[in-house]
């Protein structure tokens, strides 16, 4: 009887090893890649990491700059930001408070520059939206009313549609086109939330 479990033994031995020499290379880069792999993905995500932490650490810097209507120094910030960390929502972030500010201290040009690179480099549609909104209203303000319409002639996500329409609206007045301009607020204020005091 011992034999006989030896010889079977043997057998089964036998077919793992013909088995591993068939397939040994293969199951052992499969391994390999899979934990390079899992490597690869660990050390992306704690560079993210990493990267989001330093620039949310300039965002506040620029945040700082920006409360105390230091306009160069967020302007220096900003561009730091925008040069190191290009894709992170600080940055687009950093540059809608930035161009904020610009526009309040008379620096159309600078806020038209600040809100076209979130146009260019920004990904997300939403913070798209606020900036091409914003945009706008800096356009409508040098009196350049084609450009900011074209600019609001351009979709939206929904949420942000009353605002396009309100903003239409507002210059379209300033067009002297009222009866346009009515049809725009009446657009803003069916699009608009019910919670939203228009």
């Amino acid at each position: 009887m011992a034999t006989n479990l030896d010889l079977q033994e043997q057998e089964q031995l036998d077919a793992l090893k013909a088995f591993w020499k068939s397939y040994g290379n293969l199951i052992t880069w499969v391994l390999v890649l899979a934990l390079a792999a899992f490597g690869g993905w660990r050390w992306w995500e704690n560079r993210q990491a990493q990267q989001g932490l330093e620039a949310g650490a300039m965002y506040e810097e620029l945040d700082r700059a920006a409360t105390a209507n230091d306009l160069a120094k967020t302007a220096r910030v900003l561009a730091d930001l925008q040069q190191r960390f290009p894709k992170t929502t600080w940055a687009a972030q950093g540059a809608l408070l930035t161009a904020k500010l610009q526009a309040e201290q008379g620096q159309a040009d600078a806020a038209k520059a600040s809100l076209g690179w979130v146009l260019a480099n920004v990904g997300d549609a939403e913070l798209k939206a606020m900036a091409r909104l914003r945009l706008a209203a800096v356009h409508a303000e040098a009196k350049a009313f084609d450009e900011a319409l074209k600019l609001l002639a351009e979709p939206v996500p929904a949420p942000f549609e009353g605002l396009r329409a309100d903003r239409q609206g507002d210059v379209l007045l300033l067009q002297g086109k009222s009866a346009e301009a009515v049809t725009a607020y009446q657009s803003a204020y069916a699009a608009l939330s019910d919670k939203v005091d228009y």
